[in-house]
């Protein structure tokens, strides 16, 4: 950091006094774009683990309904096997 003082006089005799501040930027914005973007993949991960786990349940529920299909299917058939003896 360095400050510059800058004085002018006048031909009357008055002076004026300017100072320079010479600051470094700001650093930190990396930080509060890298919690948006930890927060935006969190929210994201969750809304896929949801759908994920609802495709699970459907899956499950659509094997459990084939099962019970199958099962009718094969009673059927016995039972028709049994008329035909």
């Amino acid at each position: 950091m360095a400050d510059e003082i800058h004085t002018t006089r006048d031909p009357d005799g008055t002076t004026h006094t300017t100072t320079v501040i010479d600051r470094e930027p700001r650093r930190g914005g990396g930080i509060g774009l890298g919690l948006i973007f930890l927060a935006a993949i969190l929210i994201a991960a969750f809304f896929a683990f949801q759908f994920l786990a609802n495709d699970k349940a459907q899956s499950g529920a659509i094997t459990e309904a084939a099962q019970k299909v199958g099962g009718a299917a094969e009673d059927v058939g016995d039972a028709a096997q049994k008329a035909v003896e």
